[in-house]
């Protein structure tokens, strides 16, 4: 043996001895006080819809516009002042002039957060818990985001919206976005009420909503922008395209400000943020190439860094263990009871409806560290993106609520 090796005793030191996650120190969102799914009903009562409390602390305006930047994460936004600097002015007004952040939610992913927005709804509540998840009556993974495949969105998804209580109490409510998203099962379950108005251009969606928030005494407006996201999955939150995507946003939250007719408040805010993940496989495990994690899985939910891992009949146990095992450093890594008692999917100790707990996952895997679970021969699209998010991290689960009134 050569002289210069030296075990772990000679060495003074011990066998490594992992110890994995605790999934009640995630971070949680702040379900009921400060998250997505709290804006809109303290927006709503403030308007007078009956039937709906506020959970913030916002002063009421007689007409509220919210603007969803696709993917624009609070820390994302403090990071970048010269890219964005009107949005970056408006930091100290967020959380009604705390200089706070809200929380999205978990999974912190377009469907969920949208979902939660528009229903006023914890995950386990509205029942969108994840990217893909499984459907308890098909056994078959369903997308949320592109509604694949096919199922009744009212069945999924059977509360109203905040839109369509405040449409029915008198609230001049109406959505502006782009035209292929007026009919998608997504804006049915989560964004319907009011009316819908397509446009294509940012610019033109910025002057519509001001219009249409200026044309009754009380109203409500919502209007969304996609591709701070879209460009930050294909090229990375460090790539000219995304700087370019959000000084192009930038640009349009000022238009819409500027633009607001009196006793008016806007709220700029986002779905998540995001995070970009080295392409080595250190960083990017693969699930189909990774015979330890495959091992009594049935179906793989969720996505790259918020798993959802159903287990064939009998193997919760074994594949809970596992993933913990291998993972347990990197990732909170959960039982869906754990999970769902934890306040993953709405306040701790509240539960999740009847409906929606089949489709949480036997084991919830959600990362702490810069690594992501991909697949790359049953999700070769989403394998190839740079930009992930979906997790609890900061990075990926702040958002802001900036705030601006006339």
């Amino acid at each position: 043996m050569s002289g210069s090796s030296a075990g772990p005793t000679a060495a003074g030191a011990a066998w490594h001895d992992p110890v994995p996650l605790d999934p009640r120190s995630a971070p949680l969102p702040r379900y009921g006080t400060g998250s997505l799914a709290d804006l809109l009903p303290t927006v709503a009562a403030g308007l007078g819809v009956p039937g709906l409390s506020a959970g913030m602390e916002l002063a009421p305006a007689d007409r509220v516009c919210v603007f969803l930047i696709d993917g624009l994460g609070w820390e994302l936004l403090r990071a970048h002042p010269a890219e964005a600097p009107f949005l970056h002015s408006l930091l100290s007004t967020s959380m009604n002039g705390t200089g706070t952040p809200m929380t999205a939610g978990f999974p912190s992913t377009t469907a969920t957060s949208l979902a939660s927005v528009g229903t006023g709804l914890p995950p386990g509540a509205h029942g969108l818990p994840g990217y893909t998840v499984a459907d308890p009556a098909t056994g078959a993974l369903m997308n949320q985001l592109r509604w694949r495949p096919w199922t009744d969105p009212h069945a999924w998804q059977p509360y109203p919206t905040v839109f369509q209580l405040a449409d029915a109490a008198g609230i001049a409510t109406c959505q502006v976005s782009a035209p292929d998203f007026q009919h998608t099962p997504l804006t049915k379950i989560a964004l319907s009420g009011g009316t819908f108005h397509g446009r294509l251009s940012g610019e033109e969606r910025m002057d519509l909503a001001a219009d249409r928030l200026g044309a009754a005494d009380r109203s409500l407006v919502y209007t969304y922008y996609s591709e701070v996201d879209g460009k930050g999955h294909r090229f990375g939150v460090d790539s000219e395209e995304w700087r370019g995507q959000l000084m192009y946003v930038d640009l349009l939250a000022q238009r819409l400000a500027e633009q607001l007719p009196p006793r008016s408040a806007l709220y700029v805010t986002a779905d998540h943020g995001m995070i970009d993940i080295p392409f080595d496989p250190e960083s990017r495990i693969d699930f189909d190439e990774d015979w330890e994690l495959r091992a009594g899985v049935a179906l793989l939910g969720g996505e790259a860094r918020a798993r959802h891992v159903y287990a064939v009949p009998g193997a919760a146990s074994d594949v809970l263990a596992v993933w913990r095992e291998v993972l347990g450093e990197q990732m909170w890594v959960a039982g869906r009871d754990e999970a769902i008692e934890a306040g993953w999917f709405g306040p701790p100790g509240e539960g999740v409806d009847d409906r929606v707990y089949a489709r949480i996952g036997d084991v919830v895997a959600a990362a702490r560290d810069d690594v992501a679970i991909v697949a790359t021969e049953t999700e070769p699209n989403e394998s190839t993106m740079v930009g992930l998010h979906g997790s609890m991290t900061p990075v990926e689960q702040l958002v802001p609520l900036l705030e601006v009134r006339s």
